[in-house]
């Protein structure tokens, strides 16, 4: 493989099951996340059952444990992790930490983070729960790039989702993650694409890109 085809390198950080992790790596399996490769899976918590899942793929997956730990020092530890394997595109897969300031540096328009709502609605946690509590009609789920706020960068992706009038939080959560699972490895792709550019707050897809 030449140089200009290297495949380019995805880091996944997750704290629980990694379904989305496990979409991802799917999807890049199967070629639809065109030339790009798993570098490293990495979790916050040993226990994260997506750590097993990405070693029994044969996958780079390694703990960097945040218990008793200050962030700034967890932090600059995932991301010496994470450049220590090439990683070019970080990728937040149920990852349930706020990321520093310093963390968001290291990566400046390259980490993606998808969120079980039509952002700016419900951002946060229990996204489901507000939804339902607050008599939404529609919700979905968001891909977005990371800046230093909570679920606040700019938007890649949004797929919707119809809430039931029968629907309780288990699920609306559900047929949201469904989506979850086709809309985030959609976003990988077009941002390792690099067709697009970013307009103040808009992501702005280059016209072959549109549908």
């Amino acid at each position: 493989m030449s140089e200009s085809a290297a495949a380019r390198r995805l880091g996944i950080l997750l704290s629980g099951r990694g379904s989305n992790f496990l979409a991802i790596a799917d999807a890049v399996a199967a070629g639809r996340i065109p030339n790009a490769e798993i570098a490293l899976v990495a979790a916050n918590r040993g226990e994260a059952p997506g750590i097993a899942a990405a070693r029994s793929r044969g996958l780079p997956a390694e703990v960097v444990e945040a218990k008793g730990r200050g962030r700034a020092a967890h932090d600059a530890e995932m991301v010496e992790r994470l450049h220590a394997h090439g990683v070019e595109l970080v990728c937040l897969a149920g990852y349930m930490r706020l990321l520093s300031p310093s963390f968001v540096q290291a990566f400046p328009n390259h980490i993606l983070n998808i969120h079980p709502s039509l952002l700016p609605a419900f951002p946060g946690l229990d996204a489901q729960r507000q939804a339902l509590e607050y008599g939404a009609l529609v919700s979905g789920c968001t891909v977005h790039f990371v800046d230093d706020q909570l679920d606040h960068g700019v938007i890649v992706l949004q797929r919707t989702v119809e809430v039931l009038p029968a629907d309780d939080e288990a699920a609306l959560s559900a047929r949201i993650l469904e989506q979850e699972h086709l809309a985030y490895p959609e976003a990988i792709a077009r941002v390792l694409s690099g067709k697009y550019r970013i307009a103040g707050r808009r992501y702005v897809a280059a016209p072959a890109e549109r549908s």
